[in-house]
């Protein structure tokens, strides 16, 4: 059998392409070493959130008595909170399962490797080899954990986002390194559960890709929940004991100590890209990840890459984009680049935060003449209701075309606030075609109209 697609990888990006493949008609295998679904399903986005959930249930009952509501002491089972969340994931990738099964998608357990673009070999757990031949190849095998040398994981003291979502007990005190989304999430998490956090960034500000005044309220919510911060700060080694971990961090004091029960690695990912025999293929890389054009393409023919382990954004929503449009690139359809233009990036903080498009580091730096719009959640009455009054909306826009480049948003959903500014990004929107769109009140979408209202100098509440 000759199928039209053969996928390696079953991600966000890897069975999104499958079953776009499918429904247009195509006969497609897709080759899974582990767990339907992916990183992002199984052990990332999803249980992560799962996690957090229960944070914000523990956050909730300890400001109930602002609501006039009077509970007693919180008891967290972690077990449970953890087995919820492996459950949340088990459903989600039953889902897949489900998907993939009704669009007659074939699934085949096993490692692969590339013996050509168009052949695949897998390698099963019981040692069989089958060889899957198609039209096309998609990679989409994901990344992992990136392992700082200074740092070395042994999954007990030391661990990762995976050791991190089901460790099964609650650590006294907890070092995490790095402060992107993973980073700030699980502090997020521990943190809410009683943990002990300090949270270390090797840059010079918290959330380093996030706009500055974001990352400025992210301190100080940070540092009222008693998380410890610490910027500018690289680790230089660490000592493990049965105890815990003593870790010595450069900072612009000097050498300092910290020591901490265990540490979290959350430094980013690596690329999964060894033993695919993309090196004897002759596939275009950079820095261990697979260089490709818009759709997917590689320099070699017939094969394409999508995902993680592409030089695009590692983030879910990218990878099933990406998925898609390799599909499409496939089928000989055109390719719209705006679909990759405007790519949204959100952390599930509280205040949770979200952005799309450039901030004003940014257009600084490329020297763009550009006003601010500007909103407080304070100044609004659903956010007050909700007694989440943390944060703002903030909308950068062209001096010369007036049109939006840039939307920060940290405060009350924001996750689910930015989807109308990247439609507004996509089609240029002025201020004036974003607050003259009629808004719903009380919302939280109000503080978009009102931060787009100010950029013009006609915002009525603040």
């Amino acid at each position: 059998m000759i199928y039209d697609i053969v996928i390696i990888g079953s991600g966000p990006g890897g069975y999104v392409a499958a079953l776009h493949a499918a429904h247009n008609g195509l006969r497609v295998a897709v080759v899974e070493r582990e767990h339907l679904g992916g990183v992002c399903l199984n052990w990332g986005c999803i249980p992560t959130k799962a996690l957090l959930q229960s944070a914000h249930a523990c956050d909730a009952i300890r400001g109930a008595a602002d609501f006039g509501i009077r509970l007693g002491p919180i008891e967290v089972d972690m077990e449970r909170v953890v087995a919820r969340s492996r459950e949340v994931a088990g459903n989600m990738s039953k889902g897949v399962k489900f998907l993939l099964d009704r669009a007659k998608v074939e699934v085949v357990e096993g490692v692969a490797s590339l013996l050509s673009p168009t052949e695949v070999r897998v390698l099963a757990a019981d040692g069989s080899e089958r060889i899957l031949k198609a039209r096309d190849t998609i990679v989409a095998t994901g990344a992992r954990a990136r392992e700082l040398p200074s740092l070395p994981l042994d999954g007990e003291r030391i661990i990762a986002y995976r050791e991190a979502l089901s460790l099964g007990y609650r650590p006294d005190s907890m070092a995490i390194v790095g402060s992107g989304a993973i980073g700030c999430e699980m502090a997020e998490f521990y943190a809410a559960l009683g943990t002990s956090i300090t949270l270390i960034e090797a840059q010079d500000q918290l959330m380093p890709l996030v706009d500055g005044d974001v990352a400025s309220v992210v301190g100080r919510v940070f540092r009222r929940k008693k998380v410890k911060t610490m910027t500018s700060a690289a680790v230089l080694g660490v000592e493990v004991s049965p105890e815990g971990c003593r870790l010595r961090i450069e900072t612009k004091k000097g050498v300092e100590e910290l020591e901490v029960q265990v540490v979290l690695s959350a430094v980013g990912i690596q690329p999964n890209t060894e033993d695919l025999g993309l090196e004897a293929l002759g596939v275009e890389m950079d820095r261990g990840r697979i260089v490709t054009s818009l759709g997917g393409a590689t320099n070699v023919e017939h094969l394409y890459a999508i995902g993680d382990v592409c030089t695009t954004p590692a983030l879910a929503h990218v990878a099933s984009v990406e998925g898609a449009m390799a599909v499409d690139a496939i089928l000989g359809r055109e390719l719209d680049a705006r679909r990759m233009a405007n790519i949204p990036s959100c952390t599930y903080t509280t205040p949770e935060v979200a952005s799309v498009g450039l901030t004003e580091r940014q257009l600084q730096e490329r020297g763009v003449e550009y006003f601010v719009g500007k909103f407080p959640f304070t100044a609004s009455g659903k956010a007050t209701a909700m007694g989440q009054r943390d944060g703002f909306v903030k909308l950068l826009f062209r001096s010369d075309s007036r049109a939006l480049v840039g939307a920060h948003i940290i405060g009350a959903n924001a996750t689910e606030l930015i989807g109308e500014l990247c439609l507004a990004l996509r089609h240029g929107s002025t201020p004036r075609a974003i607050y003259g769109t009629m808004h719903a009140h009380p919302t939280l979408g109000e503080c978009v109209m009102e931060a787009a209202a100010q950029a013009d100098g006609v915002a009525h509440h603040v």
